[in-house]
């Protein structure tokens, strides 16, 4: 697709390259490109915690059933994924469920998927409708409350997909996730493009930790070279999937990408959430920095004093976590807007680390 540069002027040579440059930008490149790229339009709010919420088009209003709207719209705000792509998903595989097609109501296609938002038996858990309550692999999910997860279902559908979604990297990598949906390229083209239809401003925004736009120079402005390393470490990970009880290189657990930055410096601290809780030294809520631990009273075996989860503060409002295996790959994310957050801690003023800090400084 490339064409040599013109020999005709430097001038024509220089807009040929800026326009080639603009002709084969990907569509996922596309959807991160600020709104002055083309002139005009809201810049990107890079607010810790800000909503990228996004207001339909007036062709998605007239194309999408109102129940099929609320649904997308309900069920990608209470996952955390973008409700128009949802709504493309659902374009793409049924028109909103209105396709005749064999498996759209009934039974299943010759690929052996079935419902509105065609899921394969197998991945939605073995049936079509499955006790929520029971045990069972997949994406079966009860989105309107009778205790039901009905592959044919719009609500539970909908639900399962977004589900599905968000365990494969939406809504920071939207295109991964849906290559993940459904594995073929032209097919993740074709749902960006109606999902850009479908919104308002004519995009697929992302949330703003994961807009290139947004990126602070976290590890610039780090307090000291050490918290600058730990930072470099676990800011590298980004991508990675969460795995209990991983140490990586290739997946990490909340705790345990927080133990190999520390120990990426030479520094030992405990290996479990449980252990790095009372380990470090308390700080106030607002006093907390770069490196330090912040703590949730979320998973198995927590309470009041025994927090489950724990991220890593890259700076005020912001963390890196691996959350958890339906969560998405490891991010940065905010911590301010969850109910959960019990603490902070600093382990670098822990009288042991402080120790192994001088030894440190001494070999240096």
């Amino acid at each position: 697709m490339r064409s040599s540069p013109s020999k005709v002027s430097l001038a024509i040579g220089v807009a040929a390259i800026l326009l080639i440059g603009v002709v084969i930008m990907s569509p996922m490149m596309m959807t991160s490109v600020p709104s002055f790229f083309g002139g005009g339009g809201d810049p990107v709010d890079c607010r810790p915690g800000a909503v990228q919420g996004e207001e339909v088009s007036d062709s998605g209003a007239s194309d999408i059933p109102p129940k099929f709207l609320e649904l997308y719209k309900k069920h990608g705000e209470k996952i955390g994924v973008q409700w128009n792509v949802l709504a493309a998903v659902g374009k793409r595989e049924t028109d909103h469920g209105r396709s005749d097609l064999p498996g759209v109501k009934s039974g299943t296609n010759y690929a052996g998927a079935a419902g509105p938002m065609q899921f394969l038996i197998s991945t939605w858990g073995g049936k079509a409708q499955i006790p929520v309550d029971s045990e069972y692999n997949g994406y079966a999910s009860d989105g309107d409350g009778d205790g039901i997860g009905d592959v044919y279902n719009p609500a539970d559908a909908i639900l399962g997909a977004a589900k599905m979604l968000k365990r494969n990297g939406a809504p920071e990598n939207v295109r991964r996730a849906l290559f993940v949906y459904n594995r073929a390229w032209w097919y993740v083209d074709q749902v960006m493009v109606i999902a850009g239809k479908y919104a308002k401003s004519g995009q697929v925004k992302v949330p703003p930790q994961a807009e290139p736009l947004c990126d602070e120079p976290l590890i610039e402005a780090a307090p000291t070279d050490v918290v600058r390393r730990i930072l470099d470490y676990a800011l590298a990970q980004r991508g990675k999937p969460y795995l209990w009880g991983g140490t990586g290189p290739d997946a990490y657990d909340c705790s345990g990408i927080i133990y190999m930055a520390y120990q990426s410096v030479g520094l030992s601290i405990p290996r479990t959430t449980f252990g790095q809780w009372p380990f470090g030294v308390r700080v106030s809520p607002g006093e907390e920095q770069a490196g330090d631990l912040v703590f949730f009273n979320a998973g198995p075996g927590t309470g009041p004093d025994n927090p489950g989860h724990v991220g890593l503060v890259v700076s005020k409002g912001k963390m890196v976590e691996a959350r958890c295996r339906l969560c998405g790959p490891i991010k940065v994310t905010t911590y301010d807007d969850r109910t959960s957050l019990m603490g902070f801690t600093r382990p670098l003023q822990n009288p042991a680390v402080l120790e192994q800090l001088k030894k440190l400084q001494n070999t240096l």
